[in-house]
């Protein structure tokens, strides 16, 4: 992840998007995804939490009584251990000051190789830096669904095509 703090995120990653996830108007994710096949999901520009006014107030990696992000635990080269998620496996739950509660999606088949522990202390870079330091998540795809995983994603230019329909639309 150092690479992509220090801006590599746009030489080494592409940015792939997910639009309206589960049919909720703008709750829009990132998938940067590396040439390595190693993929890194954030927020993508329009989701509420990064609209300005908006205060998160708690992050959850823990989805339901019996599973917790954080309890993800990876080793060796195969990444044994790594939870295995669907595009719609929920990563975490956001809640935000004025009461709204956002669930994270994966948006892509794979393992969960870590979350971003860093934001559960300051969540602010969530929304400072959401493509760098406030990243959800990095999902390792299986190698032979690493071409076919950004099927179903939207590329920059479609992406930015949605946000000026929405635009045009709510004017």
């Amino acid at each position: 992840m150092a690479a992509a703090a220090r801006g590599g995120a746009e030489r080494y990653f592409t940015r792939w998007y997910k639009a309206d996830v589960k049919g909720r108007p703008c709750e829009d994710f990132c998938v940067l995804q590396h040439s390595n096949r190693i993929c890194v999901i954030t927020l993508a520009e329009a989701h509420p939490l990064l609209q300005s006014g908006k205060t998160i107030k708690s992050i959850n990696y823990q989805i339901s009584a019996n599973c917790s992000r954080l309890q993800n635990k990876v080793s060796g080269k195969s990444k044994r251990g790594a939870q295995f998620l669907t595009e719609l496996a929920p990563l975490c739950r956001i809640s935000s000051s004025d009461g709204e509660e956002y669930t994270i999606y994966s948006c892509i088949r794979g393992r969960l190789i870590e979350v971003n522990e860093n934001i559960l202390s300051n969540p602010a870079i969530l929304q400072e830096k959401p493509s760098t330091e406030g990243y959800i998540a990095v999902v390792l795809p299986k190698f032979e669904e690493s071409k076919s995983i950004t099927q179903g994603l939207l590329t920059q230019k479609e992406y930015e095509e949605v946000l000026v329909k929405r635009l045009n639309s709510s004017s």
